[in-house]
């Protein structure tokens, strides 16, 4: 009888990887290949942003308005639904200045840390997809440097957008290790606008803070106090013994880039560059 030919290592079989007897080596995978990059590229401090992926530039929002008032114009009896999708779109132009106050910080963050006497490095990191994860990596790019994309499989919304440096573009399966790559490696954190996504994110941070869980000094910006206010009432959750009123300096709510960048970079000279 002939041998018979050699099997594949485990580690070359493909259908072994994708099985569910392997999932704990592929979420060893999303530990350690993101570490080797990170380690390559020098990566070691960041700057995350958080943010509805929904929320699109102005130019964009403004035209698509003009759109939508100009069907409105050619009709006689607008329908119901016209006059809500002429309301979405106003709504869009609204919320699209949080897009170009995310590019401006970004950018400012960004030129400030690429002047820095230091090898050590502001770099900003966002989830990697549209909105305002675009602006955040849009911001770097226009100030000349790199920045970071987190971004993770879903079957709507998320794709890599194209400001993202390429050898720092991450593919995500699990969210758990994509969140503790977003906080291993930040020293700040700015929250924008956002939906399910961005809460689930803002109150992780904030509990793991508040638990003590996060040991080194963390820097939370909640951007756009008209916005945040109206989704939270912190005051009332004080008045009401569930939180600390002590719990309310784990974050600072800002309203301009300029104010953001001012805290930001006092916060971080104070803890990392003293």
């Amino acid at each position: 009888m002939k041998p018979l030919p050699k099997a594949p290592k485990a580690y070359k079989n493909a259908e072994f990887l994708n099985s569910p007897q392997a999932r704990a080596l592929r979420m060893l995978a999303e530990f350690a290949e993101p570490q080797s990059r990170f380690y390559k590229e020098n990566i070691k401090d960041t700057i995350v942003f958080f943010g509805s992926a929904r929320i699109k530039p102005k130019k964009e929002s403004v035209e698509n308005e003009r759109k939508v008032r100009s069907r409105l114009a050619r009709v006689r009896r607008p329908t119901k639904e016209m006059i809500r999708e002429l309301r979405k779109a106003q709504v869009q132009v609204e919320m699209s200045g949080y897009y170009e106050d995310c590019v401006a910080l970004a950018r400012m963050i960004t030129s400030w840390s690429k002047n820095l006497d230091t090898k050590r490095r502001f770099v900003i990191c966002s989830g990697g997809g549209p909105g305002i994860m675009e602006a955040a990596n849009k911001g770097a790019y226009l100030a000349g440097g790199k920045s970071i994309g987190l971004n993770i499989s879903l079957p709507f919304e998320q794709f890599a957008n194209p400001y993202i440096s390429p050898e720092l573009n991450f593919e995500f399966h699990y969210f758990f290790m994509r969140k503790f790559w977003f906080m291993y490696l930040a020293k700040a954190l700015v929250v924008f606008p956002g939906g399910f996504g961005t809460l689930d994110e803002l109150m992780e941070v904030l509990t793991l803070m508040q638990t003590d869980k996060v040991k080194k000094k963390m820097t939370v910006v909640m951007y756009g106090s008209q916005y945040w206010r109206k989704v939270f009432n912190f005051q009332e959750m004080v008045s009401s013994g569930v939180i600390d009123g002590e719990d309310l300096k784990l974050f600072k709510m800002c309203d301009t880039p300029e104010e953001a960048f001012k805290h930001l970079k006092k916060s971080l000279t104070r803890n990392y560059l003293s």
